[in-house]
């Protein structure tokens, strides 16, 4: 297994622990067509490999899991082009849940928007005690589009998911943890240790027994979220075609309050 087909991110193996590494940290590892092209890629090279029985996604650097969808380039696309982009993240953190194998997300830093949703589709997420998450997309005249509205409802309950989106709340890694959203938080200097620990647990439970209760417990709510994600694109798409989704993405970029008009 080699990182070395990829430019976005870093691909490697530790016996039966495979760990994907976002690798954009000036851009905090935000999550653009590219990266997600190559997180596709590097699935598929996952699926590929029968001695891989558990994953590790993180990201590289002091600051970011993954700070979200990219903002810049939302901020150049037509709405055409945004419902792509809705539907080209949908499909790749959809083959992230999707995985037969066990998948921890290891939190180093700000997990915003799609960096959330990223670990939303995981089956466990251990934080890092200075961490910070959210869905803060209403900011920017946006709804979550990568499968936030869906999946955090199922991780948190609809009262607190609708707290969080509608008011575009980030919390810190105990807040998190203290409602559900994470499994586990470490002190920083841990995580690294933590996560690859619990994924070499995992790793070493007995394959089918861990295929078939992934399969179970994910049945549990399955129906219901892929109405709800079609959902969900058709919404994006919505807000994309909006102006103030432009207002929201330029006033962003600018770093200076966005003028809602509603239209």
């Amino acid at each position: 297994m080699s990182d070395q087909a990829f430019l976005n991110l870093v691909l490697s193996r530790d016996g039966a622990v495979a760990t994907i590494r976002l690798n954009r940290p000036k851009a905090l590892n935000a999550l653009d067509a590219d990266t997600l092209r190559e997180l596709a890629r590097a699935l598929r090279t996952i699926r590929r490999d029968d001695g891989v029985r558990a994953l590790v996604v993180t990201g590289e650097g002091e600051r970011a899991f993954c700070a979200g969808a990219d903002v810049a380039a939302m901020a150049e696309m037509s709405a055409a082009e945004g419902y792509d982009y809705c539907r080209l993240g949908h499909e790749v953190l959809g083959r992230v849940e999707s995985l037969d194998i066990p998948v921890v997300a290891a939190v180093n830093g700000v997990a915003l928007g799609g960096g959330l949703e990223l670990a939303l589709v995981c089956d466990l997420v251990v934080a890092a005690d200075s961490a910070r998450l959210g869905l803060p997309e209403t900011n920017l005249g946006l709804i979550p589009g990568f499968g936030g509205t869906q999946r955090l409802v199922l991780r948190t309950g609809l009262a607190r998911a609708r707290e969080l989106i509608y008011l575009g709340t980030v919390v810190p890694a105990t807040d998190a943890l203290a409602i559900g959203l994470v499994n586990r938080v470490v002190p920083k200097a841990e995580l690294v240790q933590t996560a690859a620990a619990l994924a070499a647990e995992l790793a070493g439970r007995a394959p089918v027994a861990l295929r078939q209760a992934k399969r179970a417990t994910r049945a549990a709510a399955e129906a219901a979220l892929v109405t709800g994600l079609a959902l969900e694109i058709e919404a994006f798409a919505l807000t994309f075609a909006s102006a103030d989704r432009v207002e929201g993405l330029r006033a962003f970029l600018a770093k200076r309050t966005p003028d809602w008009t509603g239209k």
